[in-house]
C-alpha cells in the first residue's frame, strides 16, 4: 500500500474536495482523514476539576521507591520523539 499525503477541504455539504492533481492510477483508494482542531476549543474543564489522588507507584527497587512516589505522571499531550528531538538538538548544539 502506498501512501499519500495532501490538502483538501470540506465544503458545506460535507464534499471532500482535493485541491491538487493527482498522479495515482485509477481505482478504489481508502481515505484516511486528519482534522486539525484549534486550541482555543479544547475543553480546560479536566483542570479545574478535582485531580484523584495520586496512584502509588510501586518498584522492586528500595533506592527507587521514594523517586517514584513524588514523580507525576506524563500529561497526555506528552510526545516522546519531541522530547528525544529537544534533547539531541540541545546535546549536538543544530
Amino acid at each position: 500500500m502506498q501512501a499519500y499525503k495532501l490538502n483538501a477541504t470540506i465544503n458545506e455539504l460535507g464534499h471532500l474536495i482535493i485541491n491538487e492533481p493527482l498522479n495515482i492510477a485509477p481505482g478504489e483508494v481508502e481515505v484516511i482523514i486528519l482534522q486539525s482542531i484549534p486550541s482555543q476549543e479544547i475543553s480546560t474543564e479536566t483542570s479545574t476539576e478535582r485531580q484523584p489522588d495520586k496512584p502509588k507507584r510501586k518498584s522492586k527497587v528500595k533506592a527507587l521507591q521514594d523517586w517514584f512516589e513524588k514523580t507525576q505522571p506524563a500529561s497526555p499531550d506528552f510526545d516522546p520523539d519531541q522530547a528525544k528531538w529537544e534533547y539531541l538538538k540541545e546535546k549536538h548544539n543544530l
